[in-house]
């Protein structure tokens, strides 16, 4: 059962840049996919980027350009970086398999853009 552990989250003005980091406490090397969430305050929790274990990235069209997720399997973790954060980029952000496991859920990372 891999668990995953979200970091990098924090305060940042608008047009700032924030790398988030989703380390997973086994192997990720047979995992096919991991995707990064997010989920604003008052609204649904919605796949922001996936990658595949080929490297085959995935983007929210909200995010496209602005956004690159990555993996180091050597690490067992899955980054996010972010740059040009906008405002509605606030949220907390999760990473989780893709389709998602319900047991697999953590506590998330918050992201706070301000303007």
């Amino acid at each position: 059962q891999v668990q995953l552990v979200e970091s990098g989250g924090g305060l940042v003005q608008a047009g700032g840049s924030l790398r988030l980091s989703c380390a997973a406490s086994g192997s990720i090397f047979s995992i096919d996919v991991i995707g990064w969430w997010r989920q604003a305050p008052g609204k649904q929790r919605d796949l922001v980027a996936s990658i595949t274990s080929s490297g085959r990235t995935n983007y929210a069209d909200s995010v496209k350009g602005r956004f690159t997720i990555s993996r180091d399997n050597a690490k067992n973790t899955v980054y996010l970086q972010m740059n040009s954060l906008k405002p509605e980029d606030t949220a907390v952000y999760y990473c989780n398999l893709r389709p998602p496991r319900l047991e697999v859920w953590g506590q998330g990372t918050l992201v706070t853009v301000s303007s």
